[in-house]
């Protein structure tokens, strides 16, 4: 099948390129429809990676987050028109250990691998999840996001101490709001406390129990358990807080990326026992947790809503250019694009 991919070439600048796609007697085919910027977009749309990184992934479809429509599926499994999630994560072997997303054999949409800004999308029959009905679009565009959340607390709630009094979670972004509306429901026993530097983004996180200026941290502040939701320069800051307000033998779960080295305190680590344990992307599993529980929680649909921040129509490349640098000056929210190219 010929397939128009829209790729990234350079920094800033996008093509269209005409491919065959190798498809297998059981591969589904997705229509996208709504597709969510993320971090990881804007620093290759913006050239913000290590040259290095740059040439050896570059042409790439970028976007890993995103819904679309199903236009076939050999064996009936879904209907012509099924709403569906598209699950980035592609495993290539299995482990019974090592989860699907830890793998390094494992290919990643837009990271190395064309992402879904494409006409159509070929994946395998397990990388395709249905919808229901009363999702919104635009939500349901980054419900990639929302598996990562979900994820990180599985892990949190298989790795950490009996102790789940408080949570706390540090940043004030897409990713901490995210965590904290799952949070409240995964964590329904818990008083969640949500530490950022921004006030004004502070002042969306209503639904938890207290909020906090990273500047103004009481001295003696218990938290519990820990996630970390910064990433960048940031990250050390908030580890740093984590290891002085974090109970001992307490658990951290660290989500923000780095793209550099940041110093930690593994004195106090050691000497309070703590437990750092990284989280990344997700798998099919997180993302059939993250449907259900949305399924089932009107109020955490309605939160997480309330993160569609700027949206828009695109139908030529032009128009994807200029939605990107639309979300470069997005203070608050995921930019969700109607995918009409």
């Amino acid at each position: 099948m010929l397939n128009q991919v829209y790729r990234l070439v350079a920094a800033r600048q996008f093509e269209v390129q005409t491919v065959e796609e190798l498809m297998t007697p059981t591969d589904i085919v997705v229509r996208p429809t709504y597709l969510s910027l993320c971090h990881a977009d804007q620093r290759y749309f913006t050239g913000n990676r290590a040259q290095t990184a740059l040439r050896k992934k570059l042409p790439m479809a970028l976007i890993h987050e995103g819904i679309g429509t199903v236009v076939s599926d050999p064996q009936g499994d879904f209907q012509p028109g099924d709403r569906v999630a598209m699950v980035p994560n592609t495993p290539t072997t299995t482990n019974q250990i090592v989860k699907e997303n830890y793998l390094p054999s494992s290919k990643f949409r837009s990271s190395g691998y064309d992402g879904f800004m494409q006409e159509y999308v070929c994946l395998q029959r397990d990388r395709v999840l249905k919808i229901p009905a009363n999702f919104n679009s635009e939500m349901s565009a980054f419900l990639e996001m929302v598996s990562v959340g979900v994820q990180a607390l599985t892990q949190l709630k298989q790795t950490m101490d009996a102790d789940q009094r408080v949570l706390g979670i540090w940043g004030d972004g897409n990713l901490g709001y995210i965590t904290a509306t799952l949070a409240k429901t995964m964590f329904a026993d818990s008083q969640v406390i949500v530490l950022g530097r921004h006030q004004d983004k502070l002042d969306y996180f209503s639904f938890v129990d207290a909020t906090y200026l990273v500047d103004e941290i009481p001295a003696d502040l218990q938290i519990s358990q820990a996630v970390e939701c910064t990433g960048g320069l940031g990250s050390e800051q908030a580890i740093a807080q984590i290891i002085d307000h974090l109970h001992p033998m307490g658990t951290a779960i660290l989500m923000g990326v780095s793209e550099e080295p940041i110093d930690i305190n593994t004195r106090m680590v050691l000497e309070r026992g703590l437990t750092l344990q990284g989280s990344s992307r997700s798998g099919r599993q997180d993302f059939k947790t993250a449907i259900d529980l949305l399924s089932h929680s009107d109020v955490t649909r309605e939160r997480l809503q309330n993160l569609i921040g700027v949206t828009g129509t695109v139908q030529t490349l032009a128009d994807v250019t200029a939605f990107f640098e639309q979300d470069l000056a997005n203070y608050w929210g995921k930019a969700v694009m109607r995918w009409a190219v």
